[in-house]
């Protein structure tokens, strides 16, 4: 059996390799010694046999523009119907440079300018930006909390929509909560959309990163053909196997018109995948599942550590989320100085969070923080903020 050690510390901040968003944003603060946890980015590299096939690619010495072979084709099906079980015909995918530019064209692509779109907060902050970027009103619908879990509160969503709501964006697995929706409740979603007649925008990057035994995926498309006839689904192998940087995904569309309006919008302005975005990517779904199953047994286990930990902390709360490397912390009940945030006063610990209110207004008591680490790093973390808590509490 294949060993992958994912406790093994890697030096992100030392030339050449000091290019990551992630460590970079503290490296001018050393003596502050915060530690990142905040964008989905993992401290993992990236899976063996996706690095040998890079080489190998590198190594050919050519670089010249790049079309999709029937190699990167079918791992891509492979993977939606190995992995998902998922069936998908060639002509529905869309190649994209990147998940975030799906959301911005599918904005784009669903109704016109002065028209809405309505999400479940809190979101990906992606999600909010999209609609305002692209001349649309966002319409924002607050997630709830049932039987200690976060679910879609479907009274608020038919109040905050009216006649002009065109597009709703979904998160399955949901960033920042991890929940993963359940059939029933990608059901009721759907029937709302068929009802008032809208496309439905479906953002299922982190649909790989399964933590909780028993929880099942669902593609909200693979429902029924009527329900894929409005939907488009976005994905990407970036973040289950660490290669976001490497700027490759996709968009599943049946509907051939929907396609068109889609394909017209990124024709000529949203750049190709790279050509070494298309081997990363075909290497990872054919090759990556013995890597990405022993990944997903140590996010398991940091997962159950963090939440144990944190919800022995007096003020903090946080429920585990079935899917993602991201937990979402609720820390209304510390006594923080007047006109703090959690994620201030966490940085100011030495631990950088992404901050509650960049994916919902007003969340100042809430921040993210990103486990896809070693578990070294994450003690570290964790005994630095149960000293801050304790020095307040």
């Amino acid at each position: 059996m294949t060993f992958f050690n994912f406790d093994s510390r890697i030096d992100r901040l030392s030339s050449p390799h000091d290019d990551s968003l992630k460590w970079g944003r503290y490296a001018r603060c050393a003596e502050k010694n915060i530690l990142p946890m905040w964008v989905a980015d993992m401290d993992f590299a990236a899976p063996p046999v996706v690095i040998e096939a890079l080489q190998q690619r590198i190594e050919h010495g050519v670089f010249g523009y790049p079309h999709v072979t029937p190699d990167v084709r079918e791992a891509v099906l492979l993977h939606l119907a190995r992995d998902l079980d998922w069936r998908v015909e060639p002509e529905w995918l869309v190649w994209l440079p990147g998940l975030v530019t799906g959301l911005n064209a599918c904005c784009r692509a669903v109704g016109e300018a002065g028209d809405a779109v309505v999400t479940a907060t809190p979101i990906y902050p992606p999600f909010m930006s999209a609609p305002k970027l692209s001349d649309r009103q966002l319409q924002m619908a607050p997630l709830t909390t049932a039987d200690g879990e976060w679910v879609w509160d479907l009274d608020a969503l038919e109040a905050i929509t009216d006649d002009r709501t065109r597009l709703l964006m979904l998160c399955n697995p949901h960033n920042p909560v991890g929940r993963v929706w359940r059939k029933d409740e990608l059901l009721a979603l759907a029937e709302q959309a068929e009802r008032h007649d809208w496309i439905i925008c479906s953002d299922d990057i982190h649909c790989e990163l399964l933590l909780e035994p028993g929880v099942r995926y669902t593609p909200i498309a693979s429902l029924s053909p009527e329900i894929a006839r409005r939907t488009i689904t976005l994905l990407a192998p970036s973040k289950t196997y660490n290669i976001p940087g490497l700027g490759a995904a996709f968009a599943v569309i049946p509907d051939a018109g929907l396609r068109r309006r889609f394909e017209r919008v990124i024709a000529g302005i949203v750049p190709h995948i790279n050509v070494l975005g298309y081997v990363a990517m075909a290497a990872a779904y054919r090759y990556g599942v013995p890597w990405r199953t022993a990944m997903l047994e140590y996010l398991q286990s940091n997962r159950d550590h963090l939440t144990h930990a944190l919800n022995q902390i007096p003020g903090l709360k946080l429920q585990a989320p079935e899917s993602t490397y991201l937990a979402w912390i609720d820390a209304s009940g510390l006594s923080l100085p007047a006109g703090q945030t959690a994620a201030k006063f966490f940085e100011a610990a030495g631990v950088g969070l992404s901050a509650g209110e960049d994916f919902m207004p007003g969340a100042t008591d809430y921040s993210r923080l990103n486990f896809g680490c070693t578990r070294a790093t994450l003690d570290e973390a964790i005994r630095r903020i149960r000293e801050a808590c304790a020095s307040i509490n």
